[in-house]
């Protein structure tokens, strides 16, 4: 089959990848979509160390095989993580900090830019008949921007900043939006914020504001400077939480996280139920995001395409 490779920090196209073959406790997927994510385009840059194998863990599918016959056929999205279900943090807390975790295009496991790939049955979510591919293929990005909601209080109060206007960025602040929190999402470019501000979301430069302005910031830049943006603009025993991963080695100043003693949130994958049902009451935009849909023979022109500063959700169609 034909899949997106990398390794050694090298993408390519491989044509004749074996397809895989699953496990009795998993499914095999034929995908439909899969969109291109900041974390795909570090995974190229080095952020996890030694890995080889297929990229992408955004992604819509149709289960080709399957030993339980009630999902053959189901449109599915799923959750990245697969843990073992055996140690303590399995079975209180779920598979997202096993210590054996693997993760689908990320560790260990192979991801969505292929035509096919196997997810054990446990992870898989049905999408709802009235959510096309276009919209169901922004279910974990979005899961990702709820988990904010159950690690921070958002009260309407509340004034949050969303540092970041990029791919995950509109979906946290179309959340916390929904939550009724006072939010304002901050970018180095006007033109990073046509899109928001036709939302009808507060928006300004993250140079506009002085420091210590915000009770709670979200950093969702994929870079270095904008933590340290959401340090400056944080007010003195406020809260920082933190949704970028990428791969820099540049040292941090972190004294202002002791002296004004800032909450530090680190923030990762989150509930897929919630947001089907949100992508299903279409509360949350989606479609605007998408600016490029590129079949999967041509992936490395889309990869080439998602790194482009300022694009947003690059789409891959095998």
């Amino acid at each position: 089959m034909y899949a997106l490779y990398c390794e050694n920090n090298q993408l390519m196209l491989r044509q004749n990848y074996p397809k895989p073959v699953p496990q009795p406790d998993e499914a095999l997927l034929r995908i439909t979509l899969a969109g291109i994510c900041s974390t795909d385009l570090e995974m190229v840059k080095g952020y996890v160390s030694g890995f080889a194998g297929v990229l992408g863990h955004e992604f819509v599918g149709v289960v080709e095989e399957c030993a339980d016959s009630n999902w053959l056929g189901k449109r599915v999205v799923a959750s990245m993580n697969i843990g073992c279900q055996t140690c303590e943090i399995c079975l209180n807390h779920g598979p997202e900090h096993c210590p054996t975790r693997r993760a689908l295009g990320v560790h260990d496991k192979d991801g969505a830019f292929a035509e096919f790939m196997t997810v054990p049955v446990r992870n898989l979510f049905e999408v709802p008949d009235n959510v096309p591919d276009e919209r169901a293929v922004f279910a974990e990005p979005l899961a990702a921007a709820l988990k904010i909601r159950e690690q921070v209080k958002i009260r309407p109060s509340l004034k949050t900043a969303v540092v970041g206007p990029g791919r995950l960025g509109l979906l946290v602040a179309q959340v916390l939006k929904l939550a009724g929190g006072d939010v304002t999402v901050l970018g180095r470019r006007h033109s990073s914020l046509k899109l928001p501000e036709s939302w009808g979301l507060a928006t300004g430069l993250t140079t506009d504001f002085a420091d210590s302005s915000f009770d709670l910031v979200v950093e969702v830049t994929g870079n270095n400077a904008g933590f340290v943006q959401a340090l400056r603009l944080v007010r003195p025993m406020g809260t920082v939480v933190l949704k970028s991963t990428f791969a820099d080695d540049k040292q941090l100043d972190m004294t202002k996280l002791v002296v004004s003693e800032i909450e530090v949130i680190g923030s990762r994958c989150g509930p897929f139920a919630p947001a089907l049902r949100l992508l299903a009451g279409g509360q949350i935009s989606t479609e605007s995001l998408i600016v490029a849909d590129f079949p999967l023979t041509d992936g490395l022109a889309a990869f080439e395409k998602a790194a482009e500063p300022g694009v947003l959700k690059v789409l891959v169609r095998p």
